[in-house]
């Protein structure tokens, strides 16, 4: 027989379990929960999960999008995140937030809606940032905490075409060499409008120390047939899609041109993450003949640096002394698009490239491009690098498994 001392215990048990129970619920009211799986044998940081809206159709409907937050299961604590609108139609269509996860690890996360959800929304003191920058003829630049990049309008082109002093004619990549996590465009474009060689020299913030001309810089593309590279000119038209703590998002529009009897039009989608080296493009090439391939590069410069590629992995890069410094510049595949690629030098300035060939599917080829400074304190020697763009091209090849 069980004793009333023995019932009113397990009685007791049982409203502290179904406390429990429902303390825990209260922890995530109107959530939707995401794990996210780690297949590789590395830890991976800085990773960017992306939420598609219609897996949170119905907290999205009842909250709105804005007030949609993102809690790290294990800590119980909100994580920065930043909605996303790819096409500009005022309808948010992705949730980002970022991550850190250990090798082979599974971590969860929960999607809860909160009425006035966007003032509980935590704050970050870096982000990505891009903008027109109509001040420097018509420049288009962007930043995260780690690197910039810039390239050029149709005015600059144009400077060039009737001899105007100042203009830039090339469809390639620049890079500004960053030393701090803050944003730093604005303020050299400021220092820009009073000295025209502001932001060549290193204030403690870094500088631009690097020449583009007509090469194709870090990452501009081209078309590679009969032993010349064919090649756009300035974009004609940008339309910016996101800024914020975790991606910056544009789109640059070419006129049409011609490659060996190929008439091309060309649009590039580029973002940069936060936490991250490279740049993606994400390039639509649609010709009115077959193309061969579609080709990244990166400038040789005067060819006093290495190459080393792994095509089976899918980065290529270029390391070179850059003033007292040395850098280290990267192109990143999936290595079933990669074709070949080509230590190409030759005697003509501004013409010696590493090539990387891609075969585009459906007009596009999708690919990543940047660069590491010594002196930015990132990275400390070419292995280092090497080690971060094969890094880089494990996870590209390998995304983190999120399932809803």
């Amino acid at each position: 027989m069980v004793r009333t001392s023995q019932l009113k215990r397990r009685a007791w048990a049982g409203l502290l379990m179904a406390a429990g129970l429902f303390a825990s619920c209260r922890q995530v009211p109107e959530a939707n929960s995401v794990t996210v799986k780690n297949r590789l044998d590395l830890d991976r940081t800085a990773e960017t999960i992306s939420i598609p809206i219609q897996r949170v159709k119905a907290l999205a409907d009842k909250f709105g999008a804005e007030n949609l937050l993102i809690k790290d299961a294990e800590s119980d604590q909100l994580l920065v995140s930043q909605a996303l609108d790819h096409d500009l139609d005022g309808k948010v269509d992705e949730i980002l937030f970022q991550t850190d996860i250990k090798a082979r690890a599974t971590k969860k996360f929960y999607v809860q809606g909160a009425v006035n959800g966007a003032a509980s929304q935590p704050r970050s003191e870096v982000r990505t940032y891009s903008r027109f920058v109509p001040e420097r003829t018509d420049d288009y630049t962007w930043e995260n905490d780690r690197v910039a990049f810039r390239t050029y309008g149709p005015v600059a082109q144009q400077m060039v075409e009737q001899g105007v002093a100042g203009g830039t004619l090339t469809s390639g990549m620049d890079a500004w060499l960053k030393r701090v996590s803050y944003s730093v465009i604005d303020a050299w474009y400021k220092g820009y409008l009073t000295n025209s060689n502001y932001y060549h020299v290193d204030r403690g913030e870094g500088y631009d120390p690097y020449h583009v001309g007509p090469s194709r810089g870090i990452g501009g593309i081209g078309v590679w047939e009969n032993d010349s590279l064919y090649v756009s000119k300035n974009f004609i038209s940008y339309r910016k899609l996101a800024d914020g703590p975790i991606r910056t998002m544009f789109e640059l529009t070419y006129a049409p041109w011609q490659a060996n009897g190929r008439t091309i039009t060309e649009k590039k989608i580029i973002s940069l993450d936060l936490g991250s080296n490279m740049t993606r493009y994400e390039v639509v090439l649609k010709s009115d003949k077959p193309l061969p391939n579609v080709t990244a590069g990166i400038t040789l410069h005067d060819k006093k640096g290495e190459v080393k590629a792994d095509k089976e992995a899918g980065w290529f890069r270029y390391w070179e002394p850059m003033d007292k410094s040395l850098l280290g510049t990267g192109i990143v595949m999936a290595p079933k698009a990669v074709q070949s690629f080509k230590d190409h030098r030759v005697e003509t300035k501004d013409m010696s490239h590493l090539y990387v060939m891609a075969t585009p599917s459906e007009d596009k080829v999708i690919y990543y491009a940047g660069f590491g400074w010594v002196k930015s304190g990132q990275f400390n020697n070419v292995q280092e690098w090497d080690d971060y763009l094969a890094t880089f091209a494990k996870r590209i090849t390998s995304p983190l498994e999120v399932s809803f």
